[in-house]
């Protein structure tokens, strides 16, 4: 047996599921009855299991060089006992901080962002209505009650969101990266406000103007193909909610994004930031290369920080946070219930993505995305990212004469409201 064979049974006999390597050759190590097999061309390929890198075996997936054989939630099992953490517990130092603004620098121009986010919600919208759910939230659902569906998990998370900022009929609200308007909307109908949502996806821009006319919401709803940089401050919103979006702002631009939406929001108004957060405190990307290869193969341009980070910002920009929420679990779940939905409609999906980008290239990005909900879904699990929802005030300056003397905004600085307790 050669060293690689033999450091890979290794291994394998540490893993908490039975796993079994199948190499080109004809040779097979492992348990008899595996939950999940590899496929290997060699005996190099071996390589790849010795590092404590996701990205390098993802790469040879993507490519199809390495298959799988088994469920991606028990692949993601094994992988988890395969890799470890590589964050660190303490701040990164100011060398490591301008590698990461340089980074940042050359990633986020205004033509890249653009570029960035049609690379990845332009890749086709009938494979996205595979997996996601009727109103196509493509952010974390909130399971207020664990028997929800995802369907009634995501319509609990708008709502939950519009409840936060406390909307009111007339208000006007902007929605910020709105996706395929399902905020947008939601608000719209159920919260009667005037509200504006605005993307840098095409596709995503069509879709909703075209449910706009199809509800006959054209009088108070609006969707603009439009960077948050360049809307007009002279008349600002009441209301602003931003789900899933500064994950692509980027570090250089972090600073930039809070001061325009302190500028686009009212003295007094609410702000509601809900997005991915880094687990650990010097923001390094995803463990084990996880973070590689969203990069490279998903989200082009996505960074992530950690709480304590976002809050300073949005500090500096002078936004007051009110209340933070992890909503962590419950991302781990969504993107389970979207990684098991695709699963099962494997070859619809492959179809979908043959007919929109080829015979060659549908199915790598199918292999790249059945890759990233899983591998999301456990980095969530194991705390390696984390979802927050801030809510956040821009300070009027004037003092409340009431009981909430000093509140400086239309917040109540109470939760109750927040989960049905609807306040006058």
């Amino acid at each position: 047996m050669s060293i690689l064979v033999n450091e890979a049974s290794k291994r394998l006999e540490r893993l908490p599921l039975p796993a079994a390597l199948e190499i080109g050759n004809g040779a097979r190590i492992g348990a008899p009855n595996p939950r999940v097999t590899l496929h290997l061309p060699d005996e190099k390929s071996l390589l790849l299991l010795t590092g404590n890198r996701l990205d390098a075996i993802a790469d040879a997936i993507v490519a199809g060089t390495v298959r799988i054989e088994g469920r991606m939630r028990d692949l993601m099992a094994l992988t988890a006992g395969l890799i470890r953490p590589m964050g660190s517990a303490v701040q990164a130092g100011w060398i490591q901080r301008l590698i990461y603004g340089m980074r940042s620098a050359r990633l986020h121009t205004r033509s890249r962002d653009a570029g960035q986010i049609s690379f990845h919600y332009d890749v086709s919208d009938s494979f996205y209505d595979l997996w996601l759910d009727p109103r196509r939230v493509y952010s974390c659902a909130y399971y207020a009650d664990p028997a929800m569906t995802l369907a009634q998990a995501q319509e609990a998370k708008l709502d939950l969101i519009c409840r936060k900022l406390d909307l009111r009929p007339g208000e006007r609200f902007l929605d910020v990266g709105a996706g395929w308007g399902g905020l947008l909307l939601w608000a719209a109908e159920n919260y009667g406000v005037d509200a504006t949502g605005i993307t840098l996806s095409k596709n995503q821009h069509v879709h909703v103007n075209r449910m706009i006319r199809d509800k006959g919401l054209e009088g108070r709803v609006r969707m603009e193909l439009r960077d948050y940089r360049d809307l007009p401050d002279d008349q600002p919103f009441d209301k602003i909610a931003s789900v899933g979006m500064f994950e692509h702002v980027g570090r250089v631009n972090l600073p930039i994004y809070f001061r325009k939406l302190h500028a686009l929001l009212r003295p007094g108004g609410l702000l509601m930031n809900h997005g991915i957060t880094s687990g650990f405190l010097d923001d390094a990307a995803v463990s084990g290369g996880l973070g590689n290869f969203i990069e490279k193969y998903i989200f082009p341009g996505g960074e992530l920080f950690h709480i304590s980070h976002v809050l300073r910002e949005m500090a500096g920009a002078g936004l007051e946070s009110v209340d933070t929420e992890s909503l962590r679990p419950h991302y781990a779940r969504t993107l389970w219930a979207w990684s098991d939905t695709l699963e099962d409609r494997l070859a619809e999906a492959e179809a979908v993505l043959i007919a929109s980008h080829g015979p060659d290239r549908g199915p790598q990005t199918l292999r790249a995305f059945r890759l990233y909900l899983a591998g999301c879904a456990m980095a969530f699990e194991e705390g390696w990212v984390s979802l927050h929802q801030i809510l956040a005030v821009r300070p009027d300056g004037q003092l409340d004469t009431g009981p909430m003397r000093g509140a400086q905004s239309v917040y109540p600085f109470r939760r109750g409201y927040m989960y049905g307790d609807r306040q006058t």
